[in-house]
């Protein structure tokens, strides 16, 4: 998940940042902005994030003129030491309104409106003609990947893959049948070549396959721990805030 930050004061910033990464370390801090028109520039030139924490009085004017002057399809919780403009954050695509000081607890439980809002969403059922549509632009995810064993090119089948496993900047695929390799690609590269209905980002060092889940257990502060079906390097652990998600997406 990407996440945009537009806050005009530094210090303000770097803790949400440090905030987001302690409550889940897969998110990724797409940028720090702190005006509106430097807002209105990044999002010419950027692909959307999948959320944007904003504060509201910038140096340069209220963060709604951006949302106002460009279309954002990405959900927002908005961080302010105001309240007094909860009514028009929420002509927007806001999911949460935060009074300073934001604390790693109301973000968490921002995060998980956020989480909850996105699986509901994602499982209403759709108009048939607008299914039939995204069933031909949908993208296409690979069956295999490719790895390297000494002088050897091998297909390994998606379907056998137990999960994958970040080791610093080493990937390491672990199939059902506890045989390891591994691959010259990026965690985030590799997840988007796969079928997210069938592997989950449970962490920054996993991606884990639904078929090889053995069962998750409650662990402490709400967390989960997952068990697979082959031994893993370490524990996995789902963090509070995704394990809402989590277990929908392991029943769906």
């Amino acid at each position: 998940m990407n996440v945009l930050i537009i806050e005009d004061e530094p210090r303000a910033a770097k803790e949400l940042k440090s905030m987001i990464q302690q409550i889940d370390d897969t998110i990724q801090v797409a940028g720090i902005l702190e005006s509106v028109e430097q807002a209105k520039d990044w999002f010419a030139h950027n692909t959307q994030p999948d959320l944007i924490l904003s504060d509201i009085q910038l140096a340069d004017g209220l963060s709604f003129e951006i949302y106002n002057q460009v279309q954002i399809t990405s959900a927002v919780i908005f961080c302010t030491a105001f309240d007094e403009y909860l009514m028009n954050a929420f002509d927007t695509n806001a999911v949460s309104y935060l009074l300073k000081p934001v604390t790693i607890e109301k973000l968490e439980k921002a995060l998980e409106k956020y989480h909850s809002m996105k699986a509901s969403f994602a499982n209403e059922p759709l108009p048939n003609n607008l299914h039939a549509l995204l069933q031909v632009i949908k993208p296409v995810h690979k069956t295999a990947l490719l790895v390297n064993e000494k002088e050897k090119i091998i297909p390994v089948q998606v379907k056998d893959i137990a999960c994958i496993y970040l080791d610093n900047t080493i990937l390491q695929i672990t199939t059902l049948q506890n045989k390891k390799y591994f691959i010259t690609a990026t965690m985030d590269e590799t997840e988007r070549l796969l079928d997210p209905a069938l592997f989950y980002r449970a962490n920054r060092q996993y991606l884990i396959n639904k078929a090889a889940i053995a069962n998750a257990e409650r662990y402490f502060a709400r967390k989960l721990v997952v068990k697979l079906l082959v031994p893993t390097e370490e524990q996995i652990v789902v963090s509070k805030a995704k394990s809402g998600e989590f277990l929908q997406w392991l029943e769906s």
